[in-house]
């Protein structure tokens, strides 16, 4: 999550994440998740956990709560440790869209939308990235 490898720093940096996520995240940052997975409104409240109305609210206000900020971060990482494990946004895309085998045939933005299911998914990549037969 930091990108420094100073301790003092490190920690500092994660307690600025928590603040923000405490705070709310922009509406924006739900706009450029939408844009990087290709996906309808309606997929991106339903994943965020609130319904398309409440969506449209938050982007009047400019602002998502702490809970939805906290699962768009969630995607955030899932969806950069893809580009990590696949070298691309399209094959990404196509990996966190469509069933997986590795996961029991569910579809890997629907699996993460629990905290265990975001593990599981991320320890999925963590095989392919290595190699081992998942």
């Amino acid at each position: 999550m930091a990108t420094t490898f100073k301790r003092g720093q490190a920690i500092t940096s994660v307690h600025q994440h928590i603040a923000r996520i405490q705070a709310g995240l922009s509406y924006h940052a739900v706009e450029n998740l939408q844009r990087a997975l290709h996906v309808p409104l309606e997929t991106m409240a339903s994943v965020l956990g609130m319904s398309r109305a409440t969506l449209h609210r938050r982007k009047n206000q400019g602002r998502i709560d702490q809970n939805e900020s906290e699962r768009l971060v969630r995607y955030q990482q899932l969806l950069k440790k893809a580009e990590d494990v696949f070298g691309d946004a399209a094959s990404t895309r196509e990996w966190l869209t469509h069933k997986q085998p590795g996961l029991g045939g569910a579809v890997p933005l629907d699996f993460a939308r629990t905290e265990i299911g975001a593990r599981e998914v991320e320890n999925l990549l963590g095989r392919i990235e290595y190699g081992v037969y998942s």
